[in-house]
């Protein structure tokens, strides 16, 4: 209470602050004081004045007082000079995310032989015992870190062998498959720390063009791209594939619907009907036989031709198309065109010469159907997933 009426300018919760005592207890306690003293408020305590302004009539007593000024100043102006630098020193460790605050822990220990822990986590507003409890968990940290990068190199070997395309939805998926017991996030989280990415979709191109001479076919998908046996429920498309000097070479294919797998595909310098009827023709190869199958496309010219639904008919196919410039009825097979290229084309502009494409697009189909694992099929490859429905069909039969 002394300390409190002596001190002009002085507040409840300065001189509270400086005692660690509470400052509604320090003022309860001045006011009791002054009640028995029988001092009102008004006159208790001088107004603070500016110390500049404090006159002495003994002019060595007014110079050690501005001395004393002086040098609060001094060290005042130092204290803002090394939070400034701290801080200036500490804006590499604060790039933000996850780890922000661990980044401060980092900082205060990387540099508490210069400034002082209790500097430090004052200047950053961090608490001194969770600084030591993360100090404390060094060790484990370390381990954890030295797993983390065995890991890292562990996705980045399969990364690398999906030509830069899987992410970590498949990446877990062939890590598991290899005996690695690891969960999806922290592999999500190791990429993300190590850089590791996929591959960026590009700008689609529109290569559907309907012919308003053509009676459409009705939709029987109804945005159904799902099918519980193979061969019974088939989707196409035709995409553009760039080449150098702005010109194109274009791709038609024929998916099943049950395990995504490419059963029939056709590659020409143009879109004329013969694309899609080649592709239609391989997949019946491939499959043996289409009959009483249905194919379900979008309402390209192609697909409406003349030529195009004699085929069907003479391979016993149902023709099914989606609505008119609506994309999401074919959504399966712009997802699957989506992916060929975002994988092949891996940033490029364009494949080259047709050579180089057809060559660089024909690798690609065939390691999709026997290695690309697939979401579809909980991420297993289209002729793994057809492998195991018929052993599960061999063993209900047996």
């Amino acid at each position: 209470m002394a300390l409190y009426e002596s001190t002009p300018g002085g507040t409840y919760k300065s001189i509270a602050a400086d005692l660690g005592i509470n400052r509604a207890t320090l003022r309860e306690w001045v006011l009791r004081d002054r009640e028995r003293r029988g001092v009102t408020t008004a006159t208790a305590k001088p107004a603070a004045r500016p110390r500049e302004a404090a006159s002495s009539a003994d002019p060595d007593e007014r110079v050690r007082q501005l001395e004393a000024r002086v040098a609060e100043l001094e060290a005042s102006e130092r204290k803002l000079a090394t939070e400034r630098d701290i801080l200036r020193k500490a804006a590499k460790y604060f790039a933000g995310g996850d780890e922000l605050v661990i980044s401060r822990f980092q900082f205060v220990d990387d540099h508490r032989d210069t400034y002082g822990v209790k500097r430090l986590c004052q200047v950053l507003d961090v608490n001194r015992s969770s600084y030591y409890k993360w100090l404390s968990g060094a060790g484990a940290r370390a381990a954890r870190q030295h797993k983390d990068r065995v890991l890292a190199e562990e996705i980045r070997a399969v990364h690398g062998e999906s030509g830069g395309a899987y992410g970590s939805p498949r990446i877990t998926a062939e890590l598991r498959e290899k005996g690695r017991r690891v969960n999806e996030k922290r592999v999500a989280r190791i990429m993300r720390t190590f850089s590791i990415t996929g591959i960026r979709l590009r700008r689609r191109v529109r290569t559907t063009v309907p012919d308003p001479a053509t009676s459409p076919a009705p939709d029987l998908f109804q945005r159904d791209f799902t099918a519980t046996e193979p061969g019974r429920k088939y989707m196409g498309d035709i995409t553009y594939l760039p080449l150098a000097g702005g010109e194109f070479l274009y791709l038609a294919t024929v998916l099943d619907c049950f395990s995504r797998k490419v059963v029939g595909w056709s590659i020409a310098d143009h879109m004329r009907t013969s694309l899609v009827v080649d592709a239609l023709r391989m997949a019946a190869s491939t499959r043996g036989d289409l009959d009483g199958a249905v194919f379900h496309s979008d309402h390209g010219a192609q697909y409406g031709s003349r030529a195009f639904a004699g085929l069907c008919d003479q391979l016993g196919v149902t023709r099914s198309m989606g609505a008119v410039g609506t994309s999401a009825d074919n959504a399966a097979c712009e997802s699957f065109h989506a992916s060929l290229k975002r994988e092949t084309l891996q940033g490029a502009h364009d494949y080259g010469d047709a050579g180089t494409c057809r060559r660089t697009v024909f690798a690609w189909l065939t390691r999709y159907n026997t290695r690309r694992r697939h979401s579809a099929n909980g991420h297993l490859s289209p002729n793994a997933y057809e492998r195991r429905h018929h052993t599960a069909k061999l063993t209900l039969a047996a």
